[in-house]
């Protein structure tokens, strides 16, 4: 495996030395040593704004329904990690049609996940004909640099400090995309969400068609009635309002499943 060093700042704020003036001095360092921060930090997320370059998009799905149960006892899920990143050594054709997007797949060392499986269904998410490919975009699973994105799957507590160096509160719960780094929370990744009414990979179907789909451009939407599919891009971990859960960007006949534009 290739193995990415974090930055000094997401190792030091999991083992808890985290004071104030360390962590002024050291947020600067750290969004550039992680590569995936925009040039110009964002305080806040606005759905609302017109489609931005992707360099400097922030977007996290802000905080669970209400009711979102905490994990079981005894969960596998651990609170933090390493901060250091394997990357999946899996490269494969690419999926679409066009010029494609290369990406790379990480996940945090110590975890037990398959590299290679979180890549490769992470590609099988990314080439489905009701994802991103049925509006013409391509995709490529790469090895090594160069690349237009990367996907991190990553403990909460490694999540929160790479989502909130780009002004994020992720509270160890939920997913973000900064920059060009598509941020996924463990915890999502392997439990899902109780609003979500699907397999785990459907819900991870979500996670990926959602995080990408703001590395696209797209921001988030609301349900667009009562009984019909919620968007892919819609929180649906805050609850569905009346609408089906969905993963896909786009239904099977290839029109796209869209909602109202949303906070």
């Amino acid at each position: 495996m290739l193995r990415t060093k974090s930055h000094h700042f997401v190792a030091a704020r999991i083992r808890r030395t985290r004071t104030a003036v360390l962590f002024a001095s050291v947020t600067s360092a750290a969004l550039l040593a992680y590569g995936c921060l925009p040039e110009q930090q964002k305080d806040s997320v606005d759905a609302r704004r017109p489609a931005v370059p992707e360099e400097t998009s922030a977007w996290s799905e802000e905080q669970p329904a209400p009711d979102e149960p905490s994990e079981p006892a005894g969960s596998p899920i651990p609170a933090d990690g390493s901060g250091e990143f394997a990357t999946a050594r899996d490269s494969l054709a690419s999926v679409g049609k066009g010029t494609p997007r290369r990406y790379r797949v990480q996940v945090e060392d110590s975890l037990d996940l398959s590299l290679s499986a979180a890549a490769r269904e992470v590609n099988a998410i990314l080439g489905d004909p009701r994802g991103w490919t049925a509006s013409g975009e391509a995709f490529q699973l790469v090895a090594s640099k160069p690349a237009d994105f990367t996907v991190k799957i990553a403990t909460p507590a490694t999540v929160d400090a790479i989502c909130g160096a780009a002004g994020l509160d992720t509270q160890g719960q939920v997913n973000c995309t900064v920059g060009s780094t598509v941020v996924v929370n463990l915890r999502r990744w392997q439990l899902g969400s109780p609003q979500f009414d699907g397999p785990i990979e459907e819900y991870r179907a979500l996670i990926i068609n959602h995080e990408v789909g703001h590395r696209l451009g797209h921001g988030h939407e609301g349900c667009p009635g009562p009984g019909k599919p919620a968007p892919a891009m819609m929180q649906q971990i805050k609850g569905l309002d009346g609408c089906e859960a969905n993963a896909w960007p786009y239904d099977r006949e290839g029109r796209y499943i869209e909602g109202p534009s949303v906070d």
